[in-house]
């Protein structure tokens, strides 16, 4: 099934209904905001992941704006909580499985217990793989054969930006599920561990606020620093994209050639 994307800073993001979500093959399914997009123009391997991406969400209204303020091209914004909850509720109705990749065992109990609750039709799966910034060759084996000896519908990778993003690409070949979904806060979100804010928030498009508010030593870099660093970068395009335009379409000098009985010459 196509989907509607369309190129915001480079990346091809996903300007659809989750319902639009392919229904045949592997579908690797990553989310791009302000953060993670400045984060990727420093590190390559991020970036490269996030473009392999075969869908990538707009998750933030920075990358929402981008798109209205350059080209005046709007879509809406879909978070990590908005593919999880999706994606769940399409899973009960049709007795499908998840596993969920990520977090502490504390924080998958919360959430296995939650999702049997909310969730009964649903077989879940669980694994905390080691909280490390690399993982061996050996540990890496271990999440992909626990993940395969189930083969779900769905895995949800929690393991924080970029590691987790970098993980499902690198290892999307070896992995037997249909949907493999970077969701990281939504572990969290999810087992009640960090409470999202309120659909006012939301609403409003100012979930950053409220969940800086909440974690304001964690974020504060997130949203204070790279908001204008994100800013600066989206006039910089602006300028970039007029420039170009205004090249393209000057016109160019016109040859005027004047014929008189005693000379030739031309004038532009």
């Amino acid at each position: 099934m196509l989907t509607n994307n369309y190129n915001c800073l480079g990346y091809e993001v996903f300007a659809d209904q989750l319902e639009k979500l392919p229904k045949d093959g592997k579908t690797v399914i990553n989310t791009i905001n302000q953060y993670s997009y400045c984060m990727a123009e420093e590190d390559e391997t991020f970036k490269a992941a996030l473009k392999s991406s075969d869908i990538l969400l707009p998750d933030g209204v920075g990358i929402v704006a981008a798109a209205k303020f350059l080209n005046g091209y709007q879509f809406k914004k879909i978070s990590g909580a908005d593919l999880h909850d999706y994606l769940l509720k399409d899973l009960n109705e049709k007795g499908g499985s998840c596993f969920y990749l990520g977090s502490s065992p504390a924080t998958l109990q919360k959430i296995e217990k939650r999702l049997k609750k909310e969730y009964p039709n649903i077989k879940g799966h669980f694994f905390s793989p080691p909280y490390k910034k690399e993982f061996t060759p050996e540990e890496n084996q271990e999440m992909i054969d626990r993940v395969n000896a189930v083969n779900p519908d769905v895995l949800f990778v929690g393991m924080t930006a970029p590691k987790q993003e970098k993980w499902t690409i690198a290892n999307k070949s070896f992995l037997n599920a249909r949907y493999i979904c970077s969701i990281g806060a939504v572990f969290d979100f999810y087992a009640g561990t960090v409470k999202r804010p309120n659909k006012v928030w939301i609403n409003l498009g100012l979930e950053w606020l409220g969940r800086m508010v909440a974690e304001p030593r964690r974020l504060y870099k997130r949203y204070m620093l790279y908001g204008p660093i994100f800013a600066y970068k989206l006039v910089q395009e602006k300028l970039n994209t007029n420039k170009s335009t205004l090249n393209e379409v000057r016109p160019e000098a016109q040859i005027i050639t004047i014929n008189s009985l005693n000379d030739n010459y031309t004038a532009a």
